[in-house]
């Protein structure tokens, strides 16, 4: 795949449209975690010395396309110290802009053309910019007006992050250092059918842990208590075991788990595997036995591809054992030069920066449902509209 790229295009004193993924979690009016604001930084300041009067579009949240304060960008205008337009489709302030400024623009969301892709709502959104780069990984599989609808009317460019993010992945898909062990987690098959199937075909060895892999015990005769799990994905369960085999990957499932009385943060641990397993018991993290297995399974690959924690991990510490020692184990590895990891999911990125170990490892996706899509195989409209054909 080759993407037009904004590096080497003159944008001295021209209006550029940027989209950035600003989606971040935001407490008592303070970011939690600015991972993907400062991933996106390169190509900002790549822009602002290059002289582009730079206008950044953003969403946060679902507001479902009326203006909800809820979901303001004003917190990330703050912490980035730079103005924010209180109108994403303003144009007035355009003519006092000069070379290098900066401003970020209110939440795209607020409008309900942006995520119907509705042209009239493109065509203002794109007015007055000379150029547009999309930098936003994490949303360019969703069509939406700011990702796709504006890149169909000014030229268009992918910044060095969606660059970065495409190569990396491209790279681990089609020629990943041997063996590759994927671990893939979280609560529904049904979300995530289509990447199992992906990753069973290209790895040689496949953990499938959290409420995801509860239902995978449960579709092989385990005891999964009173836990989350989709007993009405079991034949879907079992045929992904069988694609699989067909494609000689191992499928590793839990082999026991870290259960409670209670589904709580504070409730009292115990151990147990899946024949002791009582009706009244809550599944709420990896079990000991399987989390020593799966670090074993780590210190033997070449390259690892991670998604979801295999437990409650923001619940610690208790909660979040068998996440943090994955965590930790792929840190240590990639830190040895002994393994080439790659990482994606809100969930499975915050338990890293936990753990003190995002910086270890090899490359940190800002995607969650685009890093799974891709890794599927699906086209990312975002994306496809940059194509260099």
């Amino acid at each position: 795949m080759k993407l037009r790229v904004i590096d080497g295009v003159d944008v001295r004193g021209k209006y550029v449209l940027l989209r950035d993924d600003f989606n971040v979690q935001i407490l008592d009016g303070q970011i939690t975690d600015p991972f993907r604001i400062e991933q996106s930084m390169p190509t900002i300041n790549m822009l602002r010395n290059a002289g582009a009067r730079v206008v950044i579009v953003a969403h946060r949240g679902r507001p479902k396309g009326v203006r909800n304060m809820d979901f303001t960008l004003k917190p990330i205008a703050d912490f980035m110290q730079i103005p924010l337009i209180p109108d994403c489709l303003d144009k007035g302030f355009l003519a006092d802009m000069h070379d290098g400024d900066v401003v970020l623009l209110e939440n795209v969301r607020f409008c309900a053309g942006e995520e119907k892709n509705d042209p009239a709502f493109a065509a203002e959104l794109a007015r007055g910019y000379d150029v547009f780069v999309n930098d936003a990984f994490a949303v360019s599989h969703r069509a939406h007006a700011s990702t796709v609808g504006v890149a169909e009317i000014l030229p268009s460019y992918a910044g060095k992050l969606l660059a970065d993010e495409i190569e990396n992945l491209t790279n681990v898909m089609e020629k990943p250092q041997r063996p590759l062990l994927s671990i893939v987690a979280g609560s529904k098959i049904s979300t995530k059918i289509g990447v199992l199937r992906a990753l069973a075909k290209l790895s040689d060895t496949l953990i499938i842990g959290g409420a995801l892999g509860t239902t995978f015990n449960f579709a092989v005769g385990g005891r999964v208590g009173n836990s989350l799990y989709e007993p009405d994905q079991k034949d879907t369960a079992l045929e992904i075991l069988d694609y699989a085999e067909k494609n000689n990957c191992r499928v590793l499932l839990p082999l026991d788990k870290g259960v409670a009385k209670v589904f709580e943060r504070d409730a009292a641990r115990v151990n147990k595997d899946f024949t002791e397993i009582e009706d009244d018991d809550v599944i709420i993290d990896a079990g000991e036995m399987t989390t020593q297995r799966d670090v074993a399974e780590i210190r033997r690959a070449k390259t690892v591809i991670w998604n979801g924690t295999v437990g409650m991990a923001e619940w610690m510490p208790t909660w979040s054992f068998g996440s943090f020692a994955l965590a930790n184990a792929i840190a240590e590895q990639t830190r040895a030069g002994k393994l080439v990891s790659v990482i994606g999911g809100g969930d499975t990125v915050a338990a890293l920066e936990a753990c003190g170990v995002k910086d270890d490892i090899t490359y940190v996706s800002t995607g969650g449902g685009a890093f799974l899509e891709f890794i599927e195989g699906r086209v990312l409209p975002g994306i496809a509209i940059l194509e260099d054909r």
